[in-house]
């Protein structure tokens, strides 16, 4: 059946037998502007200014078993990780398809200030059952999404959304960066015809709704991920309309100039499904190549809050 815009469909949609789901509670836990932002091509943003932080937003490809082996080793992979931190100054990270041992490792080998989160993915069979998806090759742990800083990660949530009944369960995981003054989530959106009982159910738009929800009125959120998902822009995109409302207006993306929508591509295939969102002031946005990935890394700079630029009344302990 078709999906349409109109408000009424998801209580259609569920009286035709769909169910909720959501992710269960964190598995592991390790740790614990309006204007235009300047277009670096490839080169490295540079140290940040001292009221400066640089976030970044990368699928590492790290599970090779997903049509990933030719895109480098974990070493390779590790390497893009230094040099996003050392030519961008990045010092949180969102990361999409990664796996537990090999962020572990990344951490360690970075510096004891270096800490993450971890989620793992969830394959859920026709009765309901979740299994953890392993990562291929020994001691790879598990497959899943993370956030890392080089700082403690405070107050980590895995923010309810609509999954696939049956298939591949992503999310959306939240926590507080309180040396930077931020609180960020990053999400990992399903593909479309991702349920395998119900191919023709999309399931983004309730998740991105569920992404700027999470987000709340606190102005020092900066949220993204891989939202398979291309921009909103074009008579020729047939999935506009999945988008929030708010995602370009009460937010700006990363690459978003004005009222322009578009941005650079961040996949192999020539598309943009790569994000970074946030209210706070842009001062740059850099997509970093890369043969470590079928993704490009996206590196945000924001002008970094104080205490007292948060919202009056709004609490960033989620």
């Amino acid at each position: 059946m078709q999906k349409h815009k109109e408000a009424g469909w998801r209580s259609v949609r569920r009286r035709f037998g769909r169910t909720a789901t959501v992710l269960g509670l964190l598995t592991s836990v390790a740790c614990t502007s309006t204007g235009a932002p300047a277009s670096v091509a490839g080169a490295g943003l540079g140290p940040a200014k001292p009221d400066e932080v640089s976030v970044a937003t990368w699928n590492m490809c790290g599970v090779r078993q997903w049509s990933c082996e030719r895109t480098g080793s974990p070493q390779d992979k590790f390497h893009q990780l230094r040099d996003l931190i050392g030519d961008s100054d990045v010092r949180v990270l969102l990361l999409q398809e990664v796996c537990s041992d090999d962020l572990s490792s990344s951490a360690a080998r970075l510096g004891p200030e270096w800490n993450t989160v971890f989620e793992p993915y969830a394959d859920v069979d026709a009765a309901g059952t979740r299994n953890a998806v392993a990562c291929t090759g020994q001691g790879r742990g598990q497959a899943g999404f993370a956030l890392m800083a080089a700082s403690r990660l405070e107050d980590v949530e895995v923010i309810p959304t609509d999954q696939p009944t049956v298939g591949l369960h992503r999310g959306i995981l939240c926590a507080r960066v309180p040396a930077q003054g931020l609180r960020v989530c990053n999400a990992h959106v399903s593909l479309r015809e991702s349920d395998s009982e119900h191919p023709e159910w999309d399931f983004r738009d309730d998740q991105l709704s569920s992404l700027f929800a999470a987000a709340g009125t606190d102005n020092r959120t900066v949220v993204g991920g891989d939202l398979n998902s291309p921009p909103p822009v074009g008579d020729r995109n047939p999935s506009a309309w999945i988008w929030p409302s708010e995602a370009y207006t009460t937010y700006r993306e990363c690459d978003q100039k004005g009222s322009s929508r578009t941005g650079r591509p961040t996949h192999a295939d020539g598309t943009k499904i790569d994000y970074l969102f946030t209210s706070l002031p842009r001062t740059a946005c850099e997509a970093v190549g890369t043969k470590a990935s079928d993704h490009r890394p996206l590196v945000m700079r924001v002008t970094r809050p104080s205490e007292s630029s948060a919202t009056p009344g709004v609490s960033t302990s989620r």
